[in-house]
């Protein structure tokens, strides 16, 4: 048992020396046996003395019983307990050991003020974070200086630089200021898209019997047969349909049958407008919803272009019109395989009511509608298994 002491106190000597801790002076004990005054080794951190030395023997140290400790070489007869509790909005940083104490420490975002866990200061619009608060300390603002800007109230956001409107090629509308971004001119061009979901989806989800009909004749306005043929070589056949309707869209913008299409899709594109109108989402979540979507990513610069020029319900869909356009892929059964999990709640429901809504039984009988009025009644349409 003796041995087993000796070893503890040996390592635990070790382990003092190595941290930089010098032996601390011999302590004074008066010995009755000899009537004298000895200087005896002090116990290290984590043990207790035991047993004075006497002239015989050094000072008999023990380690510290459960939920004890000193933290020092000490003389102490006995270690201390561990007294210390932690409080509401703490927890534990360190659990009591033979040379420790509990330590305990404030939740993230909370700071120690006296005896109290407060929340982290928020640094108002105009103002950036210049150091985070942590669990002993407050957070640091500071103005934002010029050229940069907050438009948030936040213990974490630091100012951000403006937007360079003339990196993007565009012009300034507006010039910002310490709690505003610069604001660049829209770029209508660039926000708009090719084809629309509702489009698309009309386009796409066209019954099999019709295809053969699409295919030789494309209706009203004749499109040119160097277009269809190039159709034909450059696309996969199950992408015809799709690729010939675009054609006709653009080569009967004014024609009856094309202006009865555009006023009913517009049914289809109030209630996507709606959807993705609720939403409220941050560049954070457009750049997790672009990692999600397969095949080739859109850049950090068409993101970040997106983000700023155009208005905030069209984000959306004009990210996933350029994954569409950079993969040739099919954006209506994209939304079937999106991997919403990864998606912000709000962002995930939207995703999926959007799926559902531009394959329910309404959509169907909007695009039999439709297909009727361009093509008359000379064929029924079989109905579209949208599962």
């Amino acid at each position: 048992m003796y041995r087993m002491i000796s070893r503890t106190l040996l390592v635990l000597l070790h382990i003092s020396l190595a941290k930089g801790n010098s032996v601390p002076q011999k302590y004074s004990h008066y010995d009755p046996r000899t009537s004298m005054y000895l200087q005896c080794d002090h116990c290290p951190p984590g043990t207790y003395v035991k047993q004075d030395c006497s002239t015989e023997k050094n000072t008999e140290c023990a380690p510290c019983p459960s939920h004890h400790y000193n933290d020092r070489w000490n003389s102490n007869t006995e270690c201390q307990f561990c007294n210390v509790v932690c409080k509401e909005l703490q927890y534990v940083k360190q659990q009591c050991n033979s040379t420790h104490n509990r330590l305990c420490e404030c939740a993230a975002g909370f700071y120690l003020d006296l005896e109290f866990c407060v929340p982290h200061k928020k640094c108002h619009p105009g103002y950036g974070v210049a150091q985070e608060g942590t669990p002993e300390s407050d957070t640091v603002c500071r103005p934002c200086p010029e050229g940069t800007f907050s438009d948030s109230t936040s213990a974490t956001a630091r100012c951000q630089k403006h937007t360079d409107c003339k990196k993007l090629g565009i012009k300034v509308a507006y010039q910002g200021d310490s709690d505003h971004d610069t604001l660049c001119q829209p770029e209508g061009s660039f926000c708009e898209i090719d084809i629309t979901l509702c489009q698309e989806a009309f386009f796409r989800f066209v019954p099999n019997n019709w295809l053969t009909a699409i295919a030789q004749r494309p209706p009203s306005t004749m499109v040119s047969s160097q277009y269809i043929e190039g159709v034909q070589e450059k696309r996969d056949p199950q992408e015809h349909a799709f690729h010939l309707f675009k054609l006709w869209k653009d080569h009967n913008r004014e024609s009856e049958s094309g202006k009865h299409l555009f006023q009913d899709l517009q049914v289809c594109e109030k209630k996507v407008s709606k959807h993705i109108g609720r939403l409220n989402v941050t560049a954070t979540q457009l750049r997790t919803l672009m990692k999600s979507l397969p095949g080739n990513k859109i850049s950090k610069r068409e993101l970040e272009t997106t983000v700023k020029i155009c208005r905030q319900p069209d984000q959306v869909l004009k990210l996933l019109n350029l994954w569409r356009n950079k993969n040739g892929g099919d954006t209506i059964n994209l939304l079937k395989v999106i991997k919403t999990n990864r998606l912000q709640k709000m962002l995930r429901r939207t995703i999926k009511k959007l799926e559902q809504f531009l394959n329910s039984d309404e959509m169907y009988r909007l695009y039999q509608k439709l297909l009727l009025e361009i093509f008359g009644s000379q064929t029924q349409p079989a109905k579209v298994d949208f599962k």
